[in-house]
């Protein structure tokens, strides 16, 4: 299966992107990586540049790993439920393993919406699009030129709740105000770039923990520093936890409960696959 984020082909087109004093040379791989953990569906970025194709490539990398896992699980459901055997641990190990159904109930059609006013002479944001084109994943993006502060208005239809969130601009406080509600509160993550060691990011973090403790389950928050850098030199990661559902799948020891609802969410999916093959 291709991994695009870890292509020859790849590296080389987005090396002409990296600006040195933009500072995203380690942050790209790790919104790739963090895409492919969360499979996010509606990804939003303001402030194009060097992070974009990471962004798309590493959703399209998820969009065929779905599309082949997908086909996986059903095959095995398949395979034990023809044996008129119960879903168990030989189920739950076989190849895709620990992969639970439901996800897949639902067909993955992630799409990323890109934000910039082009108003950066030292960035690279316009000539992202050349670059997504060469690599095939022009047609995961959709380019919206404008201010942040007008950009809520063109979004595309049907893209709220946002998923995740990536913000390299200096209006994470507008973001935050206007667009914090647009978040899924499913767990939805808004990661901005470059809060800590200087005082008017540190009054946003300020301003994001007294915001936290005036609506208690609202949000989580971490900060991560690259301390070798002077400039440039962190992430903060908010995660929206208002709306947040019950995921225990597991009980005492880590063991999976294999439910009635487990069971009726594979044979759903079996269906379903199917139905469309």
């Amino acid at each position: 299966m291709t991994h695009r984020v870890h292509g020859e082909e790849f590296r080389a087109a987005v090396a002409g992107l990296s600006v040195p004093g933009m500072g995203t040379e380690v942050v790209g791989p790790l919104l790739a990586n963090l895409i492919q953990l969360l499979r996010p569906e509606r990804v939003l970025e303001v402030g194009m540049g060097y992070t974009t194709p990471f962004l798309a490539a590493a959703l399209a990398d998820v969009e065929e790993t779905v599309r082949a896992e997908s086909a996986a699980l059903a095959a095995k459901t398949r395979d034990h439920l023809a044996r008129g055997a119960g879903l168990d641990d030989t189920w739950l190990l076989a190849d895709p393993p620990l992969v639970s159904p439901s996800p897949h109930l639902a067909p993955y059609r992630p799409r990323l919406v890109a934000v910039d006013n082009l108003s950066i002479a030292d960035s690279s944001a316009g000539r992202v699009r050349e670059v997504l084109g060469g690599l095939g994943l022009d047609g995961l993006v959709t380019v919206v030129n404008s201010d942040l502060r007008d950009a809520a208005d063109r979004l595309p239809a049907g893209f709220t709740p946002i998923d995740f969130a990536w913000i390299d601009a200096w209006e994470c406080l507008w973001f935050f105000d206007h667009f914090w509600e647009l978040i899924d509160p499913d767990g939805g993550l808004v990661v901005m770039h470059y809060l800590m060691t200087y005082p008017e990011g540190e009054a946003l973090l300020r301003y994001i923990e007294r915001f936290q403790h005036a609506h208690p389950g609202e949000l989580e928050v971490v900060n991560l520093l690259e301390s070798q850098k002077l400039m440039q030199n962190s992430v903060t990661v908010l995660r929206r936890t208002s709306g947040t559902r019950d995921r225990r799948y597991a009980g005492r020891g880590g063991r999976v409960r294999y439910t009635d609802e487990l069971r009726r969410d594979a044979e759903a999916h079996l269906r379903a696959v199917e139905a469309g093959a």
